[in-house]
């Protein structure tokens, strides 16, 4: 299962990455308003209008599998072994052996009584 998680994760980053380029590059709505009026190159790689349409649904798929394997993290995150106990119940067993013991005589000093006298 430690290879499938691997994998899953490699994929969910890959993408991620490749959503932050691909939204980087995307030009906004206000983009299209100065092309108009004759500044700024209008011609591209994708024609007119083809280069907004393939981003965005580049964008729109990489989203999709983000999320996927998102969802497949989680699930893969949240299987463990019947027997397997929690990381604070085992804090919970370990801890009370650890704490130093106060003896019942001795009451704590005071705030008055640590200040040294000149």
């Amino acid at each position: 299962m430690s290879i499938a998680v691997t994998i899953i994760l490699t994929v969910q980053m890959l993408s991620a990455l490749a959503m932050i380029g691909l939204i980087l590059v995307q030009h906004g709505k206000g983009a299209d308003m100065g092309a108009a009026f004759g500044s700024g190159g209008s011609g591209s790689l994708f024609g007119a209008s083809g280069s907004a349409n393939f981003l965005s649904r580049t964008t729109a798929v990489l989203a999709t599998v983000f999320f996927v394997c998102t969802l497949a993290l989680a699930y893969f995150g949240n299987l463990r072994p019947a027997s397997s106990g929690s990381v604070l119940e085992g804090a919970a067993v370990v801890a009370p052996a650890a704490a130093p013991e106060v003896p019942a005589t001795v009451a704590p000093a005071s705030g008055a009584a640590q200040i040294p006298a000149k």
